[in-house]
């Protein structure tokens, strides 16, 4: 009776809550929409150029140059693909953030990488570059750059820029980060790894050489390190190898900054939110990243048109209101005071009962998860008990079918999250038949068999379990959030079913920045994060200890990042998955990618080291119904760039 009236008081809380491509030809992806035109690649001599009114005035005034002089070479110009029909010109998109910490928000949604990929997700096209060559064993890459491209203040862009950013910028770890694994080959017979070599051809052509066959080189650019390039200009006048650490210095501190190695990082890192620094990107910061209010004005030196020669963007400006949490951001969305916001699906039935009122329209994008809700124990969390605990697999069994999933379907996800394990979904690679059913039975017996087997005993009350010796056993699990005071319902469903097998669990929420740091310092034992993986050789890093970003395997990460003088060394199946990482970086074909990636998966599969509860569920796009141009049904991966994957240069707001 006792967890009966607990879950109605569970079930109460969520209605409440719920209720407030090879070549050096430019490629480009099709849009799968049955209702959007298809549009022939258009001659730009033929058709000219056009560009925003605010920009005409500009021109006209001689404060401007005209669009034509401001673009590459006619031939080098990107057409986008029309989504919808060709846009409008004007009006301001309202964006919520968090402020400069909630900055990659922003920054996914304005990039703009050397490659990207296409929308299908299945391999990459050309972007800032015009194209490519690759020899035949994939040692050789020749990247071709946009003739005639100019950066956000006018200067050239050109060779030299990627030259600059790579021998000045990332050989010294500028951004206090070390040289990503992109731009390393591996010796397929000892593992070694090789830095690669990046070298002018001519003002427009780079050249980057490996050691050994670097298939994965393109698809890796494209996700460690979007922008290969920096405006060298600029950096040239503050740089502490150029011009001395004094002088350094002294710019650091006209910017706000008191030390050289947060000025690198922020200017040359998360450099999208500085109106001093120059840019590709559609829109330029036009004041401090640090006011309530944001804003980011159109680059009129912006490399695309859209088919029929407008140059983009359409819409002049972004403002990006500084709110205080989801909660703020949801009933601003509600009022109508927002263009566009993701939210995950547990908002559902609030979002459609107010579509009319709040004139926006609800799109459904198809996530990468692996579950929508799932636990993460730490491998190597510091005391020892634990650690020795989470990293035996009876326990994670006991944790998984300790939970109804049917519940919490039905409360969480309204039933449509389906009742299953954390599992690559049928619709990505490495899919596992007959992975998503394991241990998903609900069965309370045989979680408290497999406690009593690993030797976990009750307490004198026979209320909680110990460890053998008595000690106290408790399971802390840290929510991330961004503000919200309430305890989610997901956690408190997760405690109560834990402690119906007598596992003590406590929940603490944590914002944003403590919990990142609280990950960075091994003190995060366990966690409601799910896994989200397009592709195991695209991005790694949630499945892979490569580094310390998932809490599931902890400081492993550290200690691979580290070259071993900090973290953990990993052992057994968690060593093997970075000895099959090593195999898959040093493959000279595809289909060797495609077999170590495969036995990675199996490795997760075979482990279980993150639970999951419910299947996958839609993204949520809500956007105003005078917001055009966003497309339906795409990927939504953070290897992808969030809404940068919608190409929102071509959003427009429609006028009457």
């Amino acid at each position: 009776m006792k967890r009966k009236w607990a879950l109605c008081i569970i079930f109460f809380i969520a209605l409440v809550m719920g209720g407030c491509s090879g070549g050096n030809e430019e490629a480009s992806s099709e849009n799968e929409q049955d209702e959007v035109p298809e549009v022939d690649q258009v001659d730009l001599n033929q058709t000219g150029l056009m560009e925003a009114p605010m920009l005409m005035d500009l021109v006209e005034a001689g404060d401007l140059e005209p669009v034509q002089d401001r673009m590459p070479i006619m031939e080098d110009i990107m057409i986008e693909d029309v989504v919808e029909e060709i846009g409008q010109y004007g009006g301001e998109w309202v964006f919520p953030w968090a402020g400069p910490d909630d900055k990659w928000g922003i920054g996914k949604a304005t990039e703009e990488a050397l490659f990207r990929f296409q929308e299908d997700g299945d391999g990459i096209e050309p972007n800032v570059a015009k194209g490519y060559d690759v020899n035949e064993d994939s040692t050789e890459y020749i990247i071709y750059l946009r003739e005639g491209m100019r950066w956000s203040d006018g200067e050239p862009f050109t060779a030299d820029d990627v030259i600059f950013y790579w021998e000045h910028m990332l050989l010294p770890e500028t951004f206090g980060k070390a040289l990503y694994d992109c731009y390393y080959s591996v010796n397929p017979e000892t593992g070694e790894r090789v830095r690669s070599d990046v070298t002018k051809v001519d003002d427009y052509t780079i050249k980057v050489t490996h050691e050994y066959p670097s298939v994965l080189f393109l698809e890796r650019l494209a996700i460690d390190n979007k922008w290969f390039f920096a405006p060298a200009h600029f950096y040239k006048d503050i740089l502490p190898e150029l011009i001395g650490e004094e002088e350094a210095l002294e710019v650091a501190s006209e910017w706000g900054y008191n030390d050289l190695d947060s000025f690198g990082e922020w200017t040359g890192y998360y450099f999208w939110l500085f109106p001093e620094r120059p840019t590709l990107r559609p829109w330029v910061a036009s004041n401090d990243p640090y006011s309530d209010r944001f804003i980011m004005e159109r680059n009129p030196y912006y490399f695309k048109t859209d088919a029929e020669g407008n140059q983009l963007p359409y819409i002049d400006s972004i403002v990006l209101d500084r709110m205080q949490d989801d909660s703020h951001y949801l009933l601003e969305t509600l009022a109508g005071n927002i263009n566009l916001r993701m939210f995950g699906f547990e908002e559902f039935t609030v979002l459609k009962e107010n579509e009319e009122r709040g004139d926006y329209r609800i799109l459904q994008w198809y996530p990468a998860s692996w579950s929508s809700t799932g636990l993460q124990l730490n491998q190597t969390v510091e005391d020892p008990k634990l650690r020795e605990l989470f990293q035996d697999i009876r326990f994670r069994e006991a944790l998984s079918v300790a939970v109804d999933r049917h519940e919490l379907s039905e409360i969480l996800t309204h039933g449509l999250g389906e009742p299953q394990q954390a599992a690559v979904p049928e619709s990505l690679p490495n899919y596992q038949e007959g992975w998503q059913d394991q241990w998903v039975e609900y069965d309370v017996e045989r979680a408290n068999d497999l406690l009593d087997e690993i030797g976990l005993v009750w307490d004198e009350n026979e209320e909680f379990r110990t460890f053998a010796d008595g000690s106290e056993l408790r399971l802390v699990i840290y929510q991330e959030s961004r503000g919200e005071s309430q305890v989610g319902t997901l956690q408190e469903l997760l405690k109560m079913y834990y402690e119906e097998i007598g596992i003590k669990t406590d929940v603490t929420i944590a914002d944003q920045g403590r919990f990142f740091d609280l990950k960075y310092d091994n003190q995060i034992p366990a966690t409601t994060q799910t896994v989200s993986v397009v592709k195991v050789s695209y991005r790694p890093d949630e499945l892979v200890p490569l580094r310390v970003i998932t809490p599931w395997f902890g400081h492993y990460g550290l200690y691979h990042s580290s070259g071993g003088e900090e973290g953990v060394e990993p052992e057994g199946d968690v060593a093997k998955l970075l000895e099959y990482w090593g195999n898959l970086t040093s493959s000279t074909t595809s289909e060797d990618v495609d077999y170590w990636s495969e036995e990675i998966i199996k490795l997760h599969q075979e482990n279980q080291w993150v639970i999951g509860y419910t299947g996958p569920t839609p993204t949520l796009v809500v956007a105003s119904n005078d917001m055009r141009n966003i497309p339906d049904g795409i990927v939504d991966s953070d290897e992808f760039r969030g809404f940068g994957h919608a190409k929102p240069a071509q959003f427009f707001l429609k006028q009457d």
